[in-house]
């Protein structure tokens, strides 16, 4: 076994990703206060050709040498858009058809290990503040939420954390319920 080198990897262009088919999946970070966590989300983002990014409140925007620390040319690849509410990002989901979920622990939340997509479904995923989680007023708006489980002392993860477990679940359930369609 040898590790890859990075001319083995079959990176594409920005502007070949561009072209590709995306996920259809929009993430919304709702008052993000970590530079860090944000240049991760994008990177996330580009790795699963999510299909836009939403930056709400106070989440900062590119460009940014902090941003640009963790996203590594990701805030290029990856469509994003600011809105200084988070509800109106939402209001606008919901009129394209979006379900919209909360990744955050409630009362009813499902268990992310318990989540299938639906087929032919655009799903709006929004992730939280670092401290609060996802507002209340957000929550209110959503369809449903989902919850990471979790088995220690915390019951919490880092958003960028979160956004790597929820957003490859979902583009692997995703991937695999498109299989089953084409078959």
């Amino acid at each position: 076994m040898r590790k890859l080198k990075t001319d083995e990897l079959n990176r594409i262009s920005i502007e070949d990703f561009k072209k590709q088919e995306k996920t259809k999946i929009v993430v919304i970070l709702d008052n993000i206060r970590s530079m860090h966590n944000i240049g991760s989300v994008f990177r996330t983002c580009d790795a699963f050709r999510i299909e836009k990014l939403l930056l709400c409140g106070i989440t900062a925007t590119p460009p940014h040498r902090e941003i640009q620390k963790t996203a590594l040319d990701a805030t290029e690849s990856v469509v994003w858009e600011y809105y200084e509410n988070t509800k109106d990002a939402i209001k606008q989901l919901q009129n394209d058809k979006f379900k919209i979920l909360g990744i955050e622990q409630t009362d009813n939340s499902i268990s992310l290990e318990d989540f299938l997509p639906e087929p032919n479904t655009k799903y709006a995923v929004i992730f939280g503040n670092e401290i609060n989680g996802v507002d209340e007023n957000v929550l209110r708006e959503c369809d449903f939420c989902i919850e990471i489980p979790q088995f220690g002392t915390k019951h919490s993860f880092n958003i960028s954390v979160s956004a790597g477990i929820v957003l490859w679940d979902m583009f692997a359930k995703i991937k695999k319920n498109k299989s089953k369609i084409l078959i």
